[in-house]
């Protein structure tokens, strides 16, 4: 496989580029319910079922450090209970994996058909 190294990116018919480091470095949409199971991903080597609404994204390139920035979003596959009706919470304290805990409006941690996660930051 062959590298390009480049500072700005621009896609074909955008007028403005922007930084490389501002492209996802890693995502992930996966099943959260009883096997999970990713749909598609970019740089996810793996998903963990920590426990209920617990899961850890395993990177399969790491971060360059533990300060990217990662966001997730929950809801159902039938559209009932979108993530705007849960709490979804993000961690990173290694570069190596991003943690994810998700909970229903009543706050308690619960599994979720649908869950995305993107992470920003610098590669190893």
């Amino acid at each position: 496989m062959s590298t390009i190294t480049v500072t700005n990116i621009k896609a074909t018919g955008e007028t403005a580029s922007r930084p490389v480091s501002g492209v996802a470095a890693a995502w992930v949409n996966f099943n959260g319910t009883g096997t999970i199971a990713a749909r598609d991903s970019l740089n996810v080597a793996s998903l963990t079922d920590s426990s209920t609404g617990n899961y850890v994204v395993n990177f399969s390139n790491n971060f360059g450090n533990a300060n990217f920035s990662a966001v997730a979003t929950q809801g159902n596959n039938d559209g009932s209970n979108p993530g705007q009706n849960g709490v979804i919470t993000v961690g990173q304290t290694v570069a190596s994996s991003s943690s994810i805990e998700t909970s229903n409006v009543s706050n308690t941690n619960n599994d979720w058909a649908q869950i995305s996660h993107i992470s920003h930051g610098d590669l190893a």
